[in-house]
């Protein structure tokens, strides 16, 4: 078994390979925010395009089916109940509007699913805990030797005049 980058597990690792494996790490979980903020973002939009197209469809109906329906309503009514063909006429209207109402129902319905969508505020949540936890990481402790300390163990450079 090794670790992501090549070396056997429990090995000890250099700082430049601890940086190296921590950027990485960083990028990965960066990269994967962002796919999640694109999918999330994305099923918002479908479902605001499903609303979109009911509002449309409802639009639509009303539209090009009121002069069909209106007469062949009408005169049906009419052959049905002996009414005056203005009240037939009336009846077949607001049975149009009703399937137009209804509808539009459907597509307030979508609209009001897409704008509670909760997909970027669930990513801003896990990007906010991610930044949290990385904020509180401490690096791990050293001991200090005594060829650490200031003025000990200092040797002079020599620099060259080139």
């Amino acid at each position: 078994m090794s670790a992501p980058d090549g070396s056997p597990v429990g090995a000890e690792r250099s700082i430049g390979q601890l940086f190296a494996s921590a950027t990485t790490e960083m990028s990965a979980l960066v990269h994967d925010e962002i796919a999640l903020a694109k999918a999330q973002l994305k099923r918002d939009v479908k479902r605001g395009a499903v609303g979109g197209g009911a509002f449309a469809a409802a639009g639509a109906v009303l539209i090009f089916s009121l002069p069909m329906l209106s007469f062949a309503l009408a005169y049906g009514i009419r052959t049905w109940s002996d009414w005056n063909l203005a009240v037939c006429f009336l009846l077949s209207f607001a049975a149009n509007v009703l399937v137009a109402g209804v509808l539009a129902l459907i597509g307030v319905v979508f609209a009001k699913k897409a704008k509670k969508g909760q997909g970027t505020q669930k990513t801003a949540a896990s990007v906010r805990e991610s930044a949290s936890v990385l904020q509180n990481a401490k690096p791990h402790p050293r001991q200090v030797t005594e060829a650490d300390r200031v003025g000990e163990g200092v040797k002079a450079v020599a620099r060259s005049s080139s």
